[in-house]
């Protein structure tokens, strides 16, 4: 009895300790990452030689300031055209143009609202007929993509995330009415591909289960 009750105190503590010891380790590694951009500042203006002490999270507050005052000049006129300026320069070189275009329709997809893009949490019926997985809708393809396929209902683009690393998967096309949407949260989802369907969310029904009639 004594053996199994220390095995289940120290088991508790794992499950407390690995948790918070994780999340403390990987904000202190973001937390690093933004203190380490104060090093572009030539070495006499740093806050660290001006204030001759070390300020953790300095360069985070840094950061943050930095993005609104960017944010904050680029919604004014001049602003605005300085950066379309810039970014016309940018179109000029080939393959920068591509990765720089691609960065920012994500970004936009994703901080402006301008798609639905991770927004929305869908069964798949794959990698075959009966196995569904968990994706994310990334958007609709237009033109020749959904020419070429001919599909009576509209395909839509699908992020499948791997478990344990979802920030790697694949990307697919799946007609919309393939598509079995949930009411889950993206952070749900995410906590359950995480943690390879260890931690599920709250029972949900789906939406087409909603609006079935009683």
């Amino acid at each position: 009895m004594l053996k199994k009750r220390i095995k289940r105190i120290f088991l508790t503590g794992l499950a407390v300790v690995i948790p918070a010891g994780l999340t403390i380790y990987i904000l202190s590694f973001i937390m690093g990452m933004m203190d380490n951009l104060l090093q572009v500042i030539p070495t006499q203006y740093q806050p660290d030689n001006l204030l001759h002490v070390h300020i953790p999270g300095l360069g985070a507050i840094v950061t943050v300031i930095l993005i609104f005052v960017c944010g904050l000049v680029t919604t004014s006129y001049l602003g605005n055209r300085l950066v379309r300026f810039g970014e016309h320069l940018v179109g000029k070189i080939p393959f920068v143009r591509s990765v720089y275009q691609a960065i920012k329709r994500i970004a936009d997809s994703l901080f402006m609202d301008k798609a639905q893009s991770f927004k929305k949490v869908v069964l798949v019926e794959y990698p075959r007929r009966g196995v569904y997985s968990i994706g994310f809708v990334t958007g609709t393809p237009d033109g020749e993509i959904q020419n070429i396929i001919g599909q009576k209902s509209p395909c839509v683009g699908v992020f499948m995330p791997l478990a344990l690393t979802p920030t790697t998967g694949f990307f697919i096309m799946v007609p919309r009415d393939e598509l079995i949407e949930l009411r889950m949260t993206v952070e749900e989802a995410f906590t359950l591909i995480i943690s390879a369907g260890i931690v599920t969310p709250h029972e949900n029904l789906t939406i087409a289960q909603r609006e079935q009639p009683h």
